[in-house]
């Protein structure tokens, strides 16, 4: 156990003597925090601005007006036609409705005609826009078909309706996925992160092979497992800190909400911290060199953590990705967490759990077979 210790010790001493490392280990993952922060952080519902140009006289058409004018989330604005566009096209005006001559009477015939919607957004607006205005004029309509052409009935109803004596009541909901988002975001780039620096403790043992200190410490009463063990605790008690400093720093400095207790999130990414050091340990074990350690680390790590949504939603991905993607770990990872935010009680995922054990623990028995089979002194003379 000394020997553990002092190995602890040494390999701690000689990383940290750099002061640069501090800030690549525990500075870097603060960069995934403000990439989350300014990519989902300034999202927040706004009211829709809207203009209107009604070239109709019809009271069909004033009411229509008056009825979008008294939504809450949309914001009004009467335009001209020659300035429509301009504004349209700058972003001052999302969509603009126009109402041409004749549109009171289409409705009358139960035939809406001359209304035109104009966005360039798609169907994200007008689709908005068309939930609220179609259904007011499916209504007007069921109204018109009742008066049968009374025009004094109609207008009663149409009061009527308009003054309707029921009342609604509104609770408003928080919105969370702005929290979520970022939650994601800043979870994944800490596991890559968090792969990226098991893999550069992973390394010291081929530099150490390299320069022939590793064989000096095996002349001693130092073995192989107790110096492959000291790499793991040490990789380990890095991981451990990023993830403590990580989730302090997003909800003390940062103030995100990510609707995970915390003691969840850290049982999670440690998890995925054991899951990292035998990932990294195992590459090691299939290379020779460190220069071929960090290659094929970096054809591995990035693209597994891509693949996963690590840096953007999983959901935009092909079906055939999203299948592959189940074979990384980063993948249950973030499935777990996202499980949680949903309301999912944490003792229900236990097979996520079970997933990314046995991903460690292969990881690992892979390890401990390549390494026990190359103690090959001339792959580094």
């Amino acid at each position: 156990m000394k020997d553990i210790i002092w190995l602890i010790k040494k390999i701690l001493s000689v990383t940290f003597r750099k002061k640069g490392n501090i800030l690549l280990y525990f500075g870097v993952p603060l960069i995934g925090i403000v990439i989350a922060f300014l990519a989902y952080g300034g999202s927040s519902q706004q009211a829709l601005k809207v203009g209107v140009i009604n070239h109709d006289s019809g009271q069909i058409a004033g009411d229509t007006v008056n009825f979008l004018k008294h939504l809450k989330n949309m914001s009004l604005v009467k335009v001209n036609e020659s300035s429509m566009k301009d504004q349209i096209a700058t972003g001052k005006l999302d969509c603009a409705i126009i109402l041409d001559e004749g549109f009171s009477e289409s409705i009358q015939t139960e035939n809406p005609e001359h209304i035109q919607l104009v966005s360039i957004k798609g169907a994200q607006v007008t689709g908005f826009v068309k939930s609220y205005l179609y259904q007011y004029l499916d209504n007007v309509m069921a109204l018109n078909k009742a008066a049968n052409g009374d025009q004094d009935a109609y207008q009663k109803m149409s009061a009527r309706y308009q003054q309707a004596d029921f009342k609604f009541h509104v609770e408003t909901l928080q919105d969370t996925s702005k929290g979520k988002n970022m939650t994601n975001g800043t979870i994944g780039f800490l596991l890559m992160i968090m792969l990226l620096s098991a893999g550069n403790f992973a390394e010291i043992i081929l530099k150490e092979k390299e320069n022939r200190t590793y064989f000096r410490l095996l002349s001693t009463p130092i073995n192989a497992r107790k110096y492959v063990l000291a790499n793991i605790a040490v990789s380990m008690l890095v991981m451990v800190v990023q993830i403590i400093f990580t989730l302090l720093v997003v909800t003390n400095v940062f103030n995100i909400e990510m609707h995970v207790p915390i003691w969840q999130m850290s049982i999670i990414l440690i998890l995925f911290a054991l899951v990292a050091a035998g990932l990294s340990l195992m590459l090691v074990s299939f290379s020779n060199s460190s220069g071929a350690a960090s290659a094929l680390q970096n054809l591995i790590l990035a693209p597994s953590c891509l693949l996963a949504g690590c840096f953007f939603p999983f959901d935009i991905m092909p079906k055939t990705l999203q299948k592959i993607a189940n074979f990384t770990p980063q993948r249950w990872v973030l499935d777990t967490i996202s499980q949680l935010q949903q309301g999912h009680h944490f003792g229900s995922l236990y097979l996520n759990f079970m997933i990314l054990l046995a991903f460690a623990a292969v990881f690992f028995l892979v390890s401990v077979y390549r390494f026990g089979r190359n103690n090959d002194v001339r792959n580094f003379a």
